[in-house]
């Protein structure tokens, strides 16, 4: 059999016959399937709930976990997981965090958590009757939700709002319910889809029952959470006056190394070019957090993009202003986070990200992963805007080459010494490797 043949029936097969399979792809079949077998967790209880998470597993994909300490937000000090292979990102948001932790650190100013959910349906009857009936209905709608919403409204959640919005200027015979709901502590989505597949049940039901003209006018086209959250976002800020970037400015006097710094976040916010790579190096932070603590980093991915094209353009999330000598950065950015729930109960590294952040809510939770997006974000600018990114790039490239070519330590030092002002390639460092040895 090769790559092209089609096999019918792989989630039937047992664990290890799917990891056989998959093995018997490989030049080294043997060898891929004891490297399959080792990446799996040795405790069985622990690897058969793994295995659980996702389908047709075979193995598990590691992703190096480690931490970015003194993340101060609000004053509390967290020292924050990361779950990235990026080593520079770790390296930038520590070394960021720790400069604005000794100037007080990061600040909420402001954080929503309103999670949106939409039934979108055709109404092909007369448009006027359906605005007549719409406060019988939300009625009917809500009294049906009421089963599903009462535990959530015991924690303190619920529904926030349901409304009717007319879209048959954009499509014809379109119109959408949408529901605002707040989850607590939970990410929600399953509760959000529940209540809405719930509701287009109910719709259908409400119409068919109507002993009139208008009886199967209605279609249902689909129930879904958005991840477009306009109004579940977190507000962060740091700043402090310009003095105190003569530790970090290189060569650059305070005040140029300021008005740079400021310029960097002006073209991020009116080209597109630059705001795309601006808002990467946020989420390069962001999503590290999110993949450490069990959350939806592409849906946050997504979430963070549209927001930074709300207005038209696409635009950076971050802003810096200089006022009297003070410069101020700040981020909004919208996360639908749960700190309860999903895989954060079932996946033992994320419970444990929890654990070392103090078992944070999830609007604290938010605060930790927008300030640790700032922290990355501040650390790339000032690397661009001073000594340009790649010399932190080059130096991680380095110690990637000479672990790739599995060398002693005496090696690798004359390596880091002799690469130090000097162009690196894996040819460069594999030709002076040589020269070295002969």
């Amino acid at each position: 059999m090769t790559t092209h043949d089609i096999i019918r029936g792989f989630s039937k097969l047992t664990e290890e016959e799917k990891r056989n399979f998959i093995a018997s792809l490989c030049n080294d079949p043997v060898q891929a399937e004891d490297r399959l077998e080792r990446f799996l967790m040795e405790d069985e209880n622990e690897r058969s709930q793994f295995l659980e998470l996702s389908e047709n597993t075979i193995s598990s994909f590691h992703t190096p976990y480690g931490i970015a300490p003194n993340v101060v937000v609000n004053g509390k000090v967290y020292h924050v997981p990361l779950a990235i292979e990026e080593s520079s990102v770790v390296a930038a948001a520590s070394h960021s965090a720790r400069f604005w932790a000794e100037r007080g650190g990061f600040t909420v100013t402001l954080v929503t958590t309103v999670k949106l959910g939409h039934v979108y349906f055709r109404w092909f009857g007369d448009p006027t009757y359906i605005r007549d009936r719409w406060h019988q209905l939300k009625l009917f709608l809500l009294e049906r939700l009421k089963k599903l919403t009462s535990n959530m409204e015991r924690r303190g959640g619920g529904i926030l709002s349901l409304e009717l919005q007319d879209e048959t200027a954009v499509i014809d015979h379109l119109y959408k319910l949408e529901l605002k709901v707040e989850t607590i502590n939970s990410m929600g989505a399953n509760f959000v889809n529940t209540c809405l597949e719930d509701m287009a049940e109910a719709l259908d039901l409400f119409f068919t029952n109507e002993n009139d003209p208008q009886e199967k006018k209605l279609q249902v086209a689909m129930a879904i959470l958005s991840n477009y959250i306009p109004e579940c976002t977190v507000t962060v800020e740091a700043s402090c006056e310009i003095e105190h970037f003569k530790l970090i400015a290189g060569r650059l006097p305070v005040e140029i190394f300021a008005d740079k710094m400021r310029l960097a976040y002006q073209i991020a916010h009116h080209d597109p070019y630059r705001a795309v790579t601006h808002n990467k190096g946020i989420m390069n932070g962001v999503d590290a957090v999110l993949m450490a603590t069990g959350n939806d980093y592409r849906a946050a991915e997504a979430a963070a993009h549209a927001y930074a094209s709300r207005d038209g353009q696409y635009r950076g999330l971050s802003t810096c202003t200089v006022n009297n000598n003070v410069l101020t950065l700040g981020l909004t950015i919208p996360l639908a986070l749960g700190t309860v729930g999903g895989i954060t109960n079932l996946h033992p590294l994320a419970r444990l990200s929890l654990e070392i952040l103090g078992n944070p809510t999830a609007k604290e939770l938010m605060g930790i992963v927008a300030s640790v997006g700032l922290a990355s974000n501040f650390a790339a600018i000032r690397s661009l805007i001073t000594t340009g990114i790649q010399k932190g790039h080059m130096r991680l490239h380095l110690s990637n080459i000479l672990n790739m070519l599995n060398v002693d330590n005496g090696q690798r030092e004359e390596a880091e010494s002799y690469f130090i002002n000097r162009k690196v390639s894996f040819n460069a460092v594999k030709h002076f490797l040589h020269e070295k040895s002969h």
